[in-house]
């Protein structure tokens, strides 16, 4: 198994500016935007990840470059598994979609610009699929404002209590 999954890294360094990371048992590549429809095709085509498990999406606000990191994570038959990390600068990022090598990745993309306000080029239905229609913003943004009342306890309360709750009568 091992031997499969390092000779796809290799073939990917062959053809594609990638850095290739282990942790924990775990291989990171990261993949520049302009390459990530060519790589996820790579492995799936040649190498049997057939399947993209999750795809998701990092805001590390204040910072600007990277902004935000999208996330895939790949398995293929032989159970082995791969994480994608795409680096993304900015406040309106955009993506090609993979949607055309991976067709679940059209709800998980839709779930992350609906959250995240991360666009994706050429995707064929990119509208809100959690939040409402009308909804403003994009509420998975670090810098998205929170906008909620203050909960009302005994010290910020306008009529408190004299009484004590635990006293005898």
């Amino acid at each position: 198994m091992e031997d499969k999954l390092s000779t796809a890294l290799e073939a990917l360094r062959g053809r594609f500016e990638v850095q290739v990371n282990t942790f924990r048992g775990e291989t990171i590549v990261n993949v520049k935007s302009e390459d990530i429809v060519g790589v996820c095709r790579a492995l799936r085509e040649e190498f049997g990840f057939c399947m993209l498990t999750d795809e998701t999406a990092i805001d590390y606000w204040p910072q600007q470059t990277p902004r935000f990191h999208i996330v895939y994570h790949l398995i293929s038959m032989m159970k082995e598994r791969l994480r994608l990390l795409v680096p993304l600068d900015g406040n309106s990022p955009s993506l090609s979609t993979v949607e055309g090598v991976f067709p679940n990745a059209n709800w998980l993309e839709r779930e992350i610009w609906d959250l995240f306000g991360i666009t994706f080029e050429q995707h064929s239905d990119l509208r809100r699929i959690i939040m409402p229609r009308d909804w403003e913003g994009h509420p998975l943004r670090k810098d998205y404002p929170l906008g909620y009342e203050e909960v009302q306890f005994t010290f910020n309360s306008q009529e408190i209590d004299t009484r004590k709750p635990y006293a005898k009568e």
